[in-house]
């Protein structure tokens, strides 16, 4: 860690202090044009992710950016753009893909060791309480379930099946317009489906089932940090426990720094192509609900 770079001087020392960052940025402008830094995390909120990626990028820093890549397919499409005309890393910071129980489960599709993938169940859902001012629950800041949580849903389901080629969806929406609570289903051209639901005043299982047509796997909760799964195939059932240290961002910093040092501007477990599929079925969904954002 070398800088961090917020909006005040106060904020920049108050974070700096609590991880050992030598360098305290008073505006992202600042942060962007530190020569020594060679990658930036963006996790700011929502609507920002997109400026602050530019920002980042136009100065010639690599990216790492805060799910979901930016609000609509739309930024998404011009920040991805940035980054390649530039030849430059960009990746969304799916953090979940990057579990060692996460590669188990793409070996395990891989192998057909459930036979072939037909269905997926996948829920991620907390309790908030209604806070207007909010970034869950406040429109300008993009707020929604689907978002901040669902967004987790959508791309397990991407990694599994792809884009969908149909997605019908549901929503509750909070006084302020957002999404509280939301459930879908996505159909792919082999006949698959994947059933999903998110939510911000509700809580939820956050597991995943996928179903082959010879045996299943069940990455138990939580699946967006994931430890736990049970497979079961011809051969019977089996539980395969996956445990880490820490708080488990450190699988996806280690992949980021392998792309950096390779020289890769993509990461092959988070592809941006799919980063944009992601947000073109979450604005699918959105459209369904009459969700739409004030920057939109």
């Amino acid at each position: 860690l070398v800088a961090v770079g917020s909006r005040t001087q106060e904020k920049a020392d108050a974070f700096a202090d609590e991880f050992g960052a030598p360098r305290r940025h008073a505006s992202y402008e600042a942060l962007a044009a530190d020569p020594d830094v060679d990658i930036v995390y963006v996790a700011t909120p929502h609507p920002q992710h997109k400026p602050c990626s530019m920002l980042c990028l136009e100065a010639g820093k690599a990216v790492l950016c805060e799910k979901p890549l930016t609000v609509n397919a739309a930024e998404a499409e011009e920040l991805v753009a940035c980054a390649r005309g530039r030849g430059l890393f960009l990746m969304e910071a799916m953090w979940t893909r990057f579990f060692p129980l996460m590669d188990k489960v793409r070996e395990l599709l891989a192998a057909d060791a459930i036979g072939e993938a037909r269905m997926l169940q996948v829920d991620l859902g907390f309790r908030a309480d209604f806070d207007p001012a909010s970034r869950l629950f406040n429109p300008l800041l993009a707020g929604g379930a689907l978002l901040d949580v669902g967004v987790y849903c959508v791309a397990l389901s991407s990694m599994v099946f792809g884009e969908p080629s149909r997605a019908m969806g549901l929503a509750h929406l909070a006084e302020t317009g957002v999404d509280e609570q939301a459930a879908w289903v996505f159909q792919y051209d082999r006949g698959q489906l994947a059933v999903g639901y998110c939510a911000m005043r509700t809580g939820s299982l956050q597991e995943v089932t996928i179903l082959g047509t010879e045996g299943s796997i069940r990455i138990h909760s939580r699946f967006e940090v994931p430890e736990l799964m049970t497979v079961r195939t011809a051969g019977g059932e089996e539980e395969m426990e996956f445990p880490f240290e820490g708080t488990g961002m450190a699988f996806e910093a280690a992949a980021v720094s392998e792309c950096l040092r390779d020289g890769r501007l993509e990461h092959e477990l988070m592809p941006l192509d799919e980063s944009i599929a992601i947000m073109r079925t979450m604005d699918a969904l959105r459209a369904q609900w009459g969700v739409k954002y004030p920057m939109e």
